[in-house]
């Protein structure tokens, strides 16, 4: 598994990471078992790149990810969780005092007196814009209770203002082939800065394993059903944002034209980790098989899948189905 640099920490994350949300209930009910089996076919994989949240199963996802490092010999693990989206996402509540608060959850739960990396979940706007913002995260690196911070964000406004923080290690983002404006300046901005890029929701909440099909349902728990139209946060979140039926249509397209053996899923990872300013990708998975086909599409970059024609597949597909309504949204 090819390692590249976290931004200055002097820490190096795989390629290929592992999201993990699904751990939390939001993708219905996923075991502890399992979770753990999920965590551990990824080391096993080279995976060094986990990513959580406090919020994912309100805890459960970071207590089963410092559970495990605590019982394993794992090394090399980057931890990297998110604060922010345990009050209202109002901007008076990102003070210091709630900073406090949210990173000593985390580290107790994770098990661990600094955290390796948090990043500000998907924050409103305004607090991205604020001094006070990063004058309290570069305080809590100076205390030792976070060793770096960077940012998750929702929007391409977004991205470019976090970017000028001179601190930042890294900015999260969605970008996969249904996805594609962080093309424009996002990341030739970040490979400047030489700020780590982490490409979220990489397979459209698996639009993009090519699996569904016009009749697929998913559990009532399941954010893929109660979040369609954004009934409960950032609709993009819930299959990028692209209309359920079009994203089926656009990812049959895609994986019609893959060479016999090649997955859609693998693929798509692989062109993603494949452009430039990309650090890592982090798709989730929930058993322990998909974990290392996830972690195995990093062999597709150096050989395997001729990944310049699949990139001017991908931009076509976007140009014709997804670009008028996608690429002004975010």
């Amino acid at each position: 598994m090819q390692q590249r640099p976290l931004s200055r920490t002097g820490r190096e994350v795989s390629v290929i990471g592992l999201g993990t949300w699904q751990l939390g209930p939001d993708w219905g009910g996923v075991s502890e078992g399992d979770a753990r089996q999920v965590l551990a076919a990824s080391v096993d994989a080279g995976v060094t790149l986990f990513d959580t949240a406090d919020v994912y199963g309100d805890g459960r996802s970071e207590e089963i990810i410092g559970g495990f490092l605590a019982d394993t010999d794992a090394a090399g693990i980057t931890v990297a969780t998110k604060m922010g989206r345990r009050a209202e996402q109002q901007p008076e509540n990102y003070t210091m005092e709630n900073f406090r608060a949210w990173t000593d959850r985390s580290r107790r739960l994770l098990r661990t007196d600094t955290l390796d990396l948090v990043q500000l979940h998907c924050p409103p706007s305004a607090v991205i814009d604020d001094d006070a913002t990063w004058d309290a995260l570069d305080q809590l690196v100076a205390e030792g209770v976070i060793a770096a911070y960077g940012a998750s964000v929702e929007t391409m406004d977004q991205a470019l203002s976090a970017l000028r923080r001179p601190h930042l290690t890294n900015l999260q983002i969605i970008f996969n082939p249904f996805r594609l404006k962080p093309l424009d300046e996002v990341l030739p901005l970040a490979a400047e800065k030489g700020v780590a890029v982490f490409a979220r929701v990489p397979l459209a909440s698996g639009l993009l394993s090519g699996k569904y099909t016009l009749e697929t349902t998913f559990d009532a728990d399941d954010h893929r059903t109660y979040n369609r139209n954004g009934e409960a946060f950032d609709k993009g979140e819930t299959f990028s944002g692209v209309p359920f039926a079009e994203g089926v249509a656009a990812a049959d397209e895609l994986k019609a034209a893959l060479p016999e053996g090649v997955t859609l899923p693998a693929a798509t990872l692989a062109w993603i980790a494949s452009r430039e300013g990309v650090t890592s990708v982090i798709p989730g998975a929930r058993s322990d098989a998909q974990a290392a086909a996830n972690a195995g599409a990093a062999d597709l970059i150096a050989d395997g899948l001729d990944l310049d024609a699949f990139d001017a597949l991908v931009r076509d597909v976007y140009d014709r189905r997804l670009r008028a309504e996608i690429h002004p949204q975010w």
